[in-house]
């Protein structure tokens, strides 16, 4: 009995030191758990995954030699000139481009008047001439006339665009879309003459069949589409 006694205080100190332990466990997991809930709520796959760029290194299918992709390192610039105006004319050029650009406005009723399609090749050869990470130019214009093909087009987006609106935006998105006036239905798809469809190369194609690394391509192709909103007003 005395030679049980003598052991008690060590096993409350060690039993107190387990408790310790636990309950520290506890809270760390307490915490973590409120971490990745709030994480999770806070998450929004598909807003985020919108805006982050897509680059891609595919590092293991790029030779081991360090080429550049397989590309010509000796390849030929384009020479560069520009005019030079005097600062009353660069002010006069600069407002007068001003100007024009901040008559843009975000329509959303469209006229159907036909334009010549010289026009839509032009403003699309000026986007075209967008900077681009490493060059690599990662932007598809495809120009969709065909009355049946842009009423698909309108159905797909819709159909999209009403899972947006009650599902992936969030109510906060929504609220402040109210004053707007803007919903999921896209009338104008049919309307419009004609509808530019930009796609983004997440990678190209070598002529060895490797991938070829599109670096920066959501910012690059973000870019183009700005300097076709600004042809288009231009136009």
């Amino acid at each position: 009995m005395e030679r049980f006694s003598s052991l008690t205080p060590v096993f409350i100190a060690i039993i107190c030191v387990l408790i310790g332990i636990i309950l520290k466990s506890n809270r760390k997991s307490s915490k973590k758990g409120k971490s990745e809930t709030k994480n999770k709520s806070e998450s929004r796959p598909w807003v985020d995954d919108d805006l982050r760029d897509s680059t891609d290194l595919h590092v293991e299918e790029e030779d081991a030699d360090g080429d550049w992709q397989g590309l010509d390192e000796n390849i030929a610039h384009v020479s560069f000139s520009a005019e030079r105006y005097s600062e009353d004319e660069m002010i006069k050029r600069s407002k007068e481009f001003y100007e024009l650009l901040n008559k843009r406005r975000s329509v959303r009723f469209i006229s159907n008047e036909p334009v010549p399609r010289e026009v839509i090749n032009n403003v699309i050869k000026a986007a075209g001439t967008s900077p681009s990470g490493a060059h690599t130019e990662p932007w598809t214009f495809v120009v969709v006339q065909d009355p049946e093909v842009k009423h698909r087009i309108r159905e797909i987006i819709e159909e999209e665009e009403e899972i947006n609106y009650k599902k992936r935006m969030g109510d906060r998105w929504v609220n402040d879309l109210k004053r707007l006036r803007t919903n999921w239905i896209k009338v104008y798809l049919d309307t419009a003459p004609y509808l530019i469809l930009i796609f983004k190369q997440v990678y190209g194609m070598l002529p060895n069949g490797q991938k070829k690394t599109h670096y920066y391509n959501e910012i690059s192709v973000s870019i183009a589409c700005g300097l076709l909103l600004a042809a288009l007003q231009v136009r």
